[in-house]
């Protein structure tokens, strides 16, 4: 039986359990994945506290984990766009996360619809994809609401963490000028490797003069929301796409006259079609040479807690990521 990171109540990350799970059945249109690559997201640590409740009756046991890139190993028999020996990726659309349909990523094997999933092309790294993952689709569709192109000037805050540093990554590779603010003066020279023209050192939450941007990714929201309105140029767009900040904002009605837009984008409007179209856009970019993957520390499957502590530390640059204990 293959082994995966299990969770039997809510508590710190000494609860997650490396663990053997049973091997579900094989469904006509569903994959089954040898995982090469998952990531820790913010939702994981969430749930894994209970801050986030998982929202079924009877919860636990409960494998986290909402994307995951591997191997095509089995295929059910109504399916026609994968082959074994495949590489996929998939993300969100009930595996792991609150509404846990399916067991998620942490795990040697997964289980999943084809229809959730992307092929990754035979020349793509799968763990350069998986750097990305789930931070890099969210970060792709905010810069695109924000309007991310050539002569334009973009803000990302909490660029440090994994959509903020995915966000200077792509930002840059479709030419746009990244300005990057984060509360952590020790991650300046970091951001400023990935493609930053300009890092902004602001303690969390502090109100500060910032300089005009066309558009805004903001991972943040809470206190700092109004100085990064502000900053908007008139006709300029700000996409909210996380908000370790806080959700309560405030911001001045007053800059409304400006014809700004204010909007925001969520992995849970993911679905098959707009992975796909997304996860095409990072391969073409990857293979033009204008992108390169966001720093990612690694960690096995097994040391699952100690990368949740990572996450929790905030000290880390880019994304963390979970690889099978036995690579093969």
């Amino acid at each position: 039986m293959p082994f995966a990171i299990v969770l039997h109540r809510y508590g710190s990350s000494d609860e997650l359990r490396f663990e053997e799970v049973p091997r579900p059945a094989l469904a006509s249109e569903e994959l089954r994945l040898r995982v090469r690559a998952t990531a820790v997201n913010r939702t994981d640590v969430e749930i894994r506290a209970g801050h986030w409740p998982i929202r079924k009756d009877a919860p636990f046991p409960y494998v986290p984990g909402v994307e995951a890139v591997g191997n095509v190993i089995e295929v059910g028999g109504r399916i026609r766009d994968f082959a074994l020996g495949d590489t996929a990726i998939t993300m969100m659309m009930g595996m792991g996360g609150v509404r846990a349909e399916r067991p998620g990523g942490y795990a040697e094997e997964v289980v999943v619809p084809a229809a959730h999933c992307a092929a990754v092309p035979p020349d793509i790294d799968p763990v350069a994809l998986a750097a990305f993952g789930l931070a890099g689709i969210t970060a792709l569709n905010g810069l695109r609401i924000a309007g991310a192109a050539a002569g334009r000037r973009i803000l990302v805050t909490g660029a440090g963490g994994g959509v903020g540093a995915c966000a200077i990554c792509i930002g840059k590779a479709l030419d746009a000028t990244m300005l990057a603010m984060t509360s952590d003066s020790a991650k300046s020279a970091s951001l400023r490797d990935l493609g930053a023209a300009t890092v902004l050192c602001i303690p969390r939450g502090e109100a500060a003069e910032l300089p005009e941007v066309d558009g805004v990714v903001d991972t943040v929201g809470g206190a700092g929301f109004g100085s990064v309105v502000a900053a908007l140029a008139p006709g300029g767009r700000l996409c909210l796409v996380g908000g370790a900040g806080g959700e309560a904002v405030t911001f001045s009605a007053w800059e409304l006259m400006h014809e700004i837009v204010l909007t925001g984008w969520s992995s849970e409007k993911l679905d098959g079609p707009g992975l796909r179209r997304d996860i095409a856009t990072l391969t073409r970019l990857l293979r033009e040479g204008s992108l390169r993957p966001p720093p990612a520390t690694r960690f096995h499957l097994s040391e699952a807690g100690a990368a949740h502590k990572a996450m929790e530390s905030g000290a880390h640059v880019g994304r963390l990521l979970l690889l099978p204990d036995d690579p093969t």
